[in-house]
């Protein structure tokens, strides 16, 4: 199963049950507003951790209600950020959304070495796309951690994505890795990480994708693109996956589809012990809703099938 627009993926998170969600420094109007939406559809129970009087200001002036609703005080950004990550630790919420807290401070209660919540694999940043007149989601790695990821990286990067991906639906993802064209050069070395990335893929080294690379943008994502230029993969035209290779290509390539495309955007940080919402600054209320539904699907969907493996 996977899914063609992000509706379609909140309606079944929607249908599985809500999540639990830890707020860090949730003393914020776009941040309370996402979390009015999740809430009002079902989809999260939150935690709130901030400023409580700023909060419930907040919370009266968009009109969420916060009867039932835990509040915890940490008017300080950096301690709501620690507070919320260790409601997490203690079993208290399956889902950490940034607030009103630099993104810093925030990774860095994230990772601390006691209540934090590593688990020893790399942190990477998965963005899915929802773009007019594209007949799929479209996911993108890694356009907002890893800024110069090598071979190594881009291994830990591409399994924390597709074993998302499987989370959400996708039985196996179709990976394109992203260089400049389809020639592999020993002069750029993305093109080398592409074809040892595919061969990875073909031995069984790398598990639950089909990979294939270097591949060039325009032949991922356009049948027409692929069939003009002689290019025949399982990919090539079909990918559900672009792995790109630096952050500069991820984060511009993200940023063009929405500016220029009018997409939609959700994101979510893997690597640690649940998915982690952070979105930017600029983002509208709807695209962490999105993001909340696309965490929230892919915990409730793993918890089944772990009822069901026990």
């Amino acid at each position: 199963m996977s899914y063609t627009t992000f509706r379609e993926m909140a309606e079944e998170a929607r249908s599985l049950g809500s999540t639990r969600l830890s707020v860090a420094a949730a003393d914020d109007r776009d941040v309370l507003q996402a979390v009015k939406m999740g809430v009002e559809a079902g989809l999260v129970t939150p935690v709130l951790v901030g400023d409580e009087r700023k909060i419930r200001d907040i919370a009266a002036a968009i009109g969420l209600s916060l009867e039932g609703t835990e509040i915890v005080h940490r008017p300080d950004p950096q301690l709501a950020a620690l507070e919320a990550v260790k409601v997490i630790s203690d079993g208290g919420a399956d889902i950490l959304l940034k607030g009103m807290v630099n993104s810093s401070d925030f990774m860095r209660a994230v990772l601390h070495p006691d209540c934090g919540l590593r688990t020893g694999r790399i942190l990477s940043h998965l963005a899915v796309f929802e773009v007019p007149g594209f007949d799929r989601l479209l996911f993108n790695t890694d356009g907002g951690v890893n800024i110069n990821p090598d071979l190594n990286q881009k291994i830990e990067i591409l399994k924390n994505a597709v074993e998302f991906m499987h989370a959400l639906g996708w039985e196996k993802p179709r990976v394109a890795v992203i260089t400049a064209n389809e020639a592999i050069n020993p002069k750029m070395e993305s093109t080398l990480d592409a074809a040892i990335l595919t061969k990875m893929a073909e031995s069984g080294q790398i598990r639950g994708a089909v990979v294939d690379g270097p591949l060039a943008l325009d032949v991922a994502i356009s049948p027409e693109a692929a069939e003009h230029k002689g290019i025949k993969s399982p990919v090539a035209g079909r990918a559900d996956l672009l792995l790109t290779p630096t952050i500069e290509v991820g984060n511009v390539f993200g940023k063009s589809l929405i500016y220029l495309a009018k997409a939609v955007m959700a994101g979510v940080v893997l690597g640690a012990r649940v998915p982690v919402v952070l979105t930017s600054r600029a983002s509208r209320p709807e695209e962490k809703l999105y993001s909340l539904a696309m965490a929230s699907l892919a915990q409730l969907r793993t918890a089944r099938r772990a009822m069901k493996c026990g």
